[in-house]
């Protein structure tokens, strides 16, 4: 795992040569990315910078890396895990390689299939490749947005790339205009998804596309080259996908097992990560290397169930318990992610992050398990919700149910099924609407209640539920399960869980791999009939089953906790995530706002955790850049 930088430069009458003073600052900004080496390459047009944490080919995988004459150069965040396979059909076709290191397969790969041969390449990545013939700068981003990859375009036509948003803003010249819609976004989701960012000026690229610019073009020809289709295949016997799956999901561990520095695992004793560890335990002829992180509330502590795979499968493993009492840890979030950020679970993963690194450089984790299989339950809401909506005709659950939910008294404190308030509210609402709904950490009332007027007139009528309308009309499938796994593939896991690992894992130079996210084996789970992914009395129905001789019952069938925070408790007993909130966002949120929210918290009289975490997050943020 990596960190990479660059300058380009497309203008045809400007071929000069950037500052290797200014590179190497970039890089230098993202060196927890890659403490092992640094690399640089300039040469009119373009220049490549590369931070290096060796994993595989330790001797010969220095980056940037070229082809044979020099003429084709890249850096590289990620794995190839088929780099083997890839490797020995270039070389059939006359390519002379000269590392065993999968960078050197994207030159050649890019050499043999041009832009195409991204859809070769199995694994997570980020890259940037220059081709001086065809004086092309090409960068591309794995399919489910694993690893990151920012650009900004400076107003004297500069183009600056980067691992993180840090390797832009440091540069002068440097637009940091706050975008609004972005603004806007995180109230809604708590993450600003892609391909947006805090600022105007500076982009993500998205998972599952590619930039290309040569150099004479005045912008950039940006293109997905993949996509999620969900493709049910109902003639399929469960018995059958069961073992299917097993033989899948053993093959996406197995090729994420190789590397030539010590490996372990994040074991938080949930479904994903414990049939990971399993998995792994079986591939493995030395105990398996896990840890866990639990927490000082017993009600969110799932370092028991952790335990129990950890005796079974006897691997080496360790724990450590997270408090509230860690003012600094949450200061340092704030500047981890260059933008706000509001998933309280960053606190957790940072820690068990910090825990792996001390006894391995790469571990694996069970995310995307429940974008895959179908494990949220706000899915199973979704369905049960779907099941009303279809009853009645849309006109008539409008007129009828909007107001009733409208009417109706707000009762946070009741399991959602029982809050008669929200389940009105949804069934006024069509499926996308309702699903934004569900997953927005503040409601659209609760948003524009909380603006100032000011910020209001700036949205000119914006809602994020626009970035939902987006992705939906692009969806490949109408059913319900099916469209709200893909909104969760296209925002959630990139936007929120993959940045959060990314960050939290980087900041301590470890690198983080995730076989349930393997794009084949994801494929293959989109072709299963909803009945073996979740239905509103269950989730995970196929893994579950395929896993059941792997796993003891309680952990297979007890409520999913996911891994939650405490927050509720934490601020009752005293933590402080809002301290001076109203300067800092003087201008976005109405004044007071921030203290309205805590006091009805601490009183009890209404559950603001996430809200207060998300100001917090977001004022945290406004003073890392004042300071």
């Amino acid at each position: 795992m990596c960190g990479l930088a660059g300058l380009f430069t497309p203008a045809a009458d400007s071929p000069r040569l950037h500052d290797r003073a200014l590179l190497k600052r970039m890089t230098d900004a993202i060196a927890h990315r890659g403490p092992d080496e640094e690399g640089f390459h300039l040469e009119p047009h373009v220049a490549l910078g590369h931070r290096r944490l060796s994993i595989i080919d330790l001797a010969t995988g220095q980056q940037p890396l070229f082809n044979e004459d020099g003429t084709v150069a890249v850096v590289f965040n990620g794995e190839i895990y088929n780099h083997r396979e890839l490797a020995a059909e270039l070389a059939a076709c006359g390519h002379a390689l000269r590392t065993r290191s999968d960078t050197e397969v994207i030159v050649h790969a890019w050499e043999q299939w041009g832009a195409d041969c991204v859809r070769r390449f199995r694994g997570m990545f980020a890259f940037a490749l220059w081709d001086r013939r065809q004086r092309t700068l090409f960068m591309a981003r794995d399919r489910l947005g694993v690893k990151p990859l920012f650009w900004t375009q400076l107003a004297d036509g500069t183009v600056a790339f980067g691992s993180e948003l840090k390797c832009l803003t440091l540069l002068p010249g440097f637009d940091a205009t706050r975008c609004d819609y972005a603004v806007e976004d995180y109230f809604a989701f708590g993450y600003i998804p892609d391909p947006r960012t805090i600022y105007r000026s500076a982009h993500k690229l998205a998972p599952a596309h590619t930039l290309t610019w040569r150099v004479g073009d005045r912008e950039p020809r940006i293109s997905a080259y993949w996509d999620l289709r969900f493709e049910p295949d109902e003639r399929i016997d469960a018995q059958d996908a069961a073992r299917q799956l097993r033989e899948r999901l053993t093959e996406a561990v197995r090729i994420r097992m190789v590397a030539e520095v010590p490996l372990g695992a994040f074991l938080s004793g949930g479904v994903d990560s414990s049939v990971v560890v399993a998995t792994m335990a079986g591939l493995s002829a030395q105990p398996v290397k896990t840890c866990s992180i639990g927490f000082d509330v017993a009600a969110f502590d799932e370092s028991r169930y952790a335990q129990q795979v950890a005796q079974r499968y006897r691997t080496d493993h360790q724990t450590e318990v997270v408090g509230a009492d860690q003012p600094e840890l949450i200061d340092r979030l704030a500047g981890l992610f260059d933008e706000p950020f509001a998933d309280s679970s960053a606190l957790p993963t940072w820690r068990v992050c910090q825990l792996a690194r001390q006894r391995v450089t790469v571990a694996l984790s069970g995310d995307g398990g429940d974008e895959t299989f179908g494990g949220y339950r706000r899915y199973r809401l979704h369905l049960m919700e779907e099941r009303l909506r279809s009853a009645l005709p849309a006109g008539l659950r409008r007129a009828v149910f909007g107001p009733l939910g409208r009417w109706y008294p707000k009762l946070d404190w009741l399991p959602r099924p029982l809050r008669a308030r929200t389940t009105l509210q949804a069934l006024a609402r069509d499926p996308v609407e309702a699903y934004f709904h569900s997953v927005s950490v503040l409601r659209d009332e609760e948003r524009q209640a909380m603006y100032s007027p000011e910020f209001r007139r700036r949205l000119g009528g914006y809602n994020a539920i626009e970035v939902f309308r987006r992705h939906a009309a692009n969806a490949p499938t109408d059913q319900p399960l099916s469209l709200v796994q893909y909104l969760d593939c296209k925002t959630y896991l990139p936007g929120d869980i993959n940045t959060k690992v990314d960050r939290a894992s980087m900041a301590h130079s470890l690198e983080v791999r995730e076989p349930l996210m393997d794009h084949e084996l994801v494929e293959w789970a989109a072709t299963l009939p909803q009945r073996l992914r979740a239905t509103p009395a269950q989730g995970k129905i196929l893994l579950k089953a395929a896993y059941a001789d792997a796993l003891p019952h309680e952990l297979l069938h007890r409520p999913k906790m996911g891994f939650a925070v405490p927050l509720a408790t934490w601020f009752r007993q005293g933590l402080q995530p809002v301290a001076g909130a109203g300067e800092m966002l003087a201008g976005t949120v109405a004044g007071g706002t921030a203290r309205a929210f805590y006091d009805e918290h601490r009183s009890g009289r209404r559950d603001r955790s996430a809200a207060l975490w998300l100001l917090g997050a977001m004022s945290r943020f406004e003073g890392s850049l004042s300071s």
